[in-house]
């Protein structure tokens, strides 16, 4: 079918051929079929221009003419009627409205026009879905640059669950095209890490830089400028010693050597294999990257990714790592009212400072680190599952003896109040089970702040005397002992500046012989 070529078409090729771009990778560069720039390049020849040319505009069109001597095929009234509405519909363009959109609103206007042709006249005329020319990028320094992407390359069968869909991490060396598979089951932060500790391993030392796609086990914010590393996987860069450089979201274009090797694994690798369980899909798989797809001649590179690499990259890499690497586990645990934290279904006590706060817990195999706002708050040993770590520091004294069950530092506060009170104590806890009689001490305890400890004393001596250990009759016996209420207070006394009148005046008025008899007792 015939082909429309346009004048900007041809510049394009032309100004790359004249600067001394091979034409392959002219054709990689504007998206056109490498016939194509052969043709053109053929017809310049012809023309005479040479590498190293100015390129004008009478070139371009003495080989537009050369490509098309009868001026190509002749436009119908539908092309007329595009060219007439060009400044509308470049305008639309230029507005981000789809094109079919742009065919409605030609019809509302009363021009009608094909979608095809006016999709063509888009492209040709007024560079419709063009974009800017790929540019390559230099591979880079040896042993510098690994870049990995992830996808569903096949499928196993399981003794429980039957056939399986599995997934992989697919690790390309930039420079070499060496690469290696690592087949899995999940996506997550910890997958990530085996298989790189499994990329080492197989290349046999660690590159300087790793480039992956933007998946949530290794990028938390994905960003051109400034991406966010998970904490884990950034922890595991730097004991590893790599740089992680992040591609942009939805462009393939910043990691094309692994772009299109998920296709490559899936279809070559895995298509037709009949793997039961996960570890025979990544023997399959090493083997597959180390005696196939290794020894295979790249088409880029037109050499051996195996050797290749063996030759330039392996002498460049850091050494491997020698021993696994511990994942850690982060979380966030909120500190409860009992102060006890849970990591990884273990209780770790925190000081009551803490309480009702949110922290950052660190676990690896040997310790859990809490922090808040990185500030290191405190450490324990790490514990199984339905285990607990207590420090007593963390609690006030007079809890901490309660939570840990500590009869020992119990009865030696019940001593300090008294040797009765002690003897009184030890008697309560000499049980199978102490500490299922520490309430009764702490209610002894008690008595002694309400009735002081010099009265409790007499009276435990009392009790231990009579054998009776029960603190309710321990405490009816204070109750019972308490002194009498204190005397009344004397009268009080008036004083005599309000009795100076004399007694005269306060005489009732009665006559003599009534007060004579008043005064005589015998009278009556």
């Amino acid at each position: 079918m015939f082909r429309e070529v346009t004048m900007v078409e041809i510049t394009e090729v032309l100004r790359l051929w004249l600067a001394g771009t091979p034409k392959k990778r002219i054709a990689a560069q504007l998206g056109l079929d490498p016939k194509t720039v052969r043709r053109y390049v053929e017809v310049s020849s012809e023309t005479g221009l040479r590498p190293g040319t100015a390129l004008t505009e009478a070139h371009v069109q003495a080989v537009l003419l050369a490509l098309h001597p009868g001026g190509g095929r002749p436009r119908g009234d539908s092309w007329a009627r595009c060219v007439e509405q060009r400044t509308a519909v470049e305008q639309w363009l230029r507005d981000g409205v789809r094109l079919s959109k742009i065919r409605k609103l030609l019809v509302r206007k009363g021009v009608e026009i094909p979608y095809p042709t006016l999709h063509r006249f888009a492209v040709l005329e007024l560079r419709f879905g063009q974009t800017a020319a790929t540019l390559p990028v230099a591979d880079g320094e040896p042993g510098q640059e690994l870049q990995v992407d992830t996808g569903w390359v096949g499928w196993v069968t399981t003794s429980l669950l039957g056939r399986k869909r599995f997934r992989a991490w697919i690790f390309t060396a930039v420079r070499s095209r060496y690469r290696f598979v690592y087949p899995t089951f999940e996506e997550t932060t910890t997958r990530a890490i085996e298989a790189c500790d499994a990329a080492w391993a197989f290349f046999g030392g660690v590159f300087a830089v790793l480039i992956p796609d933007n998946t949530k086990a290794i990028v938390t914010t994905a960003d051109p400028l400034n991406p966010r590393i998970t904490t884990p996987f950034r922890e595991y860069a730097q004991a590893r010693g790599f740089h992680i450089d992040v591609a942009r979201v939805r462009h393939p274009q910043d990691k094309g050597r692994v772009e299109r090797a998920v296709a490559t694994v899936r279809d070559d690798c895995f298509a037709g294999e009949d793997l039961v369980g996960i570890d025979a899909a990544r023997v399959h798989a090493e083997r597959w990257c180390r005696d196939e797809y290794g020894l295979r001649r790249h088409s880029r590179t037109q050499r051996r990714p195996r050797e290749y690499f063996e030759l330039e990259e392996r002498p460049h890499l850091r050494p491997a790592p020698t021993s696994a690497y511990d994942i850690p586990l982060w979380s966030a645990p909120k500190v409860p009212r009992d102060q006890l934290a849970q990591v990884a279904k273990a209780l770790y006590s925190l000081p009551y400072a803490y309480v009702r706060h949110t922290l950052t817990a660190r676990a690896d195999a040997q310790t859990v680190r809490f922090y808040d706002r990185h500030v290191l708050v405190k450490t324990h040993p790490r514990q199984p599952p339905g285990g607990r770590s207590i420090d007593p520091q963390d609690y006030p004294a007079e809890r901490s003896v309660y939570a840990l069950r500590d009869v020992h530092t119990l009865q030696r506060q019940a001593t300090s109040y008294g040797e009765a009170i002690g003897r009184f104590a030890a008697a309560v806890l000499d049980s199978p089970l102490p500490w299922t009689r520490m309430r009764r001490v702490y209610a002894l305890l008690g008595l002694t702040r309400k009735y002081g400890a010099a009265r409790v004393n007499d009276a435990c001596g009392i009790a231990l005397a009579a054998e009776m250990l029960d603190v309710h009759r321990l405490k009816r016996m204070l109750e019972l002992g308490q002194p009498a209420a204190p005397a009344a207070a004397p009268a009080r006394v008036i004083p005599l500046a309000r009795f100076l009148r004399p007694a005269s005046q306060y005489a009732l008025p009665l006559d003599a012989a009534e007060r004579s008899s008043e005064g005589d007792p015998d009278a009556h």
